[in-house]
């Protein structure tokens, strides 16, 4: 079965609209709404090729989900593109959070201000996992397969959880491990086709 063939922008405006309206959804966390956005509703990416440009925003410097926007603004319109794309993820939101900081520092020690907060990194949290799950089946694609992936990803959660250790410890470790195993894995896969009558 054939899939549908992915879409892209039209104009830079298009652009600039789509990652502003996923900026402006992406409350405590983007990370599902780009999913959403950029993979279903948009058909920019497929999930794997999702996958894959948020696995190297992530590793990257600076906030992942620029990043992202970053990567895909030049993939569709070179550098222009990559500048329309930020501007999109950051001119309205900037304006939104200058707002909310400034009202935040004025009614901060409010109980109800406090407890709103602890609310929304609950649902957060929530957002995450619900986008882990869905992308969940994409790692039978893997190059590493589907159980070294669902093994690295639990090792990556204990490292967090109980030793808690820092993202630079965690890169280096888990994610050189994971890169490794990846390309060792690349570099199996042609040669034993090769050996194929």
């Amino acid at each position: 079965m054939m899939s549908e063939p992915l879409n892209k922008p039209a104009s830079l405006s298009e652009l600039f609209w789509a990652f502003n309206r996923l900026a402006l959804q992406g409350f405590g966390g983007v990370l599902a709404v780009a999913q959403r956005e950029l993979v279903e509703r948009l058909r920019w990416l497929s999930r794997e090729e999702f996958l894959d440009v948020f696995a190297v925003a992530q590793v990257l410097p600076g906030p992942n989900i620029l990043n992202l926007s970053l990567m895909l603004g030049d993939r569709f319109f070179g550098i222009r593109g990559a500048f329309t794309a930020m501007a999109g993820m950051l001119v309205f939101p900037l304006l939104i959070v200058i707002g909310l900081a400034a009202l935040y520092g004025e009614m901060a020690a409010h109980p109800i201000v406090a407890n709103t907060v602890r609310g929304m990194g609950a649902v957060s949290a929530g957002l995450i996992l619900a986008t882990a799950l869905k992308l969940g089946p994409s790692l039978k694609r893997s190059p590493m397969g589907a159980w070294p992936a669902m093994i690295l990803a639990l090792l990556t959660i204990a490292a967090v959880l109980w030793l808690r250790l820092p993202l630079p410890q965690l890169l280096l470790s888990l994610g050189g491990l994971g890169m490794a195993l990846a390309w060792w894995q690349l570099r199996r896969t042609p040669t034993e086709e090769s050996e194929l009558p």
